[in-house]
């Protein structure tokens, strides 16, 4: 099975997070329910049921980041001027304006950085992209069967 690739600084990030789920969220939620219990018949008991949700979304998130731990290594560094993984990739797509080029972080999701898109390196145009260096063209046939072609502005 592919492993995920994330950054020393996420997979702390997300360790973090679960212990911040399992130490204090959930049990202040689980709180909440035995409140809201306390107030009488559950079928219609709001409070109850919000509680209920927030738990289990919380709960969710938390069995989340654990699978993508369990499952993740850390990525090597980026090899500068090429496309692999952590890299920061300015693309243009065939017939666009210059002033439309888009730049993407290739990576897992959770490595959303502040305003950049998160491009995964196992979709079409991600793995077309990978090992290519700035300036190179690309051809992708999308999932759709449609090709586009892709010029890689810049490779950070």
């Amino acid at each position: 099975m592919v492993k995920h690739q994330l950054s020393q600084a996420t997979h702390q990030r997300l360790t973090a997070e679960i212990a911040y789920l399992e130490d204090t969220k959930l049990p202040e939620v689980a709180q909440k329910i035995g409140r809201a219990r306390e107030m009488g018949d559950l079928r219609e008991n709001g409070d109850y049921h919000a509680a209920k949700d927030e738990y289990g979304f919380l709960n969710d998130r938390k069995n989340l980041i654990q699978g993508v731990l369990q499952e993740s290594e850390i990525a090597p560094e980026p090899v500068a001027g090429v496309v692999g993984w952590l890299s920061s990739v300015t693309v243009l797509f065939d017939g666009d304006d210059p002033s439309d080029a888009e730049k993407y972080l290739i990576g897992h999701i959770e490595e959303r950085v502040d305003g950049v898109e998160v491009m995964s390196p196992s979709s079409p145009i991600g793995k077309a992209l990978m090992g290519q260096e700035s300036g190179a063209t690309v051809e992708v046939t999308l999932e759709n069967g449609a090709t586009v072609v892709v010029e890689i502005k810049s490779v950070t």
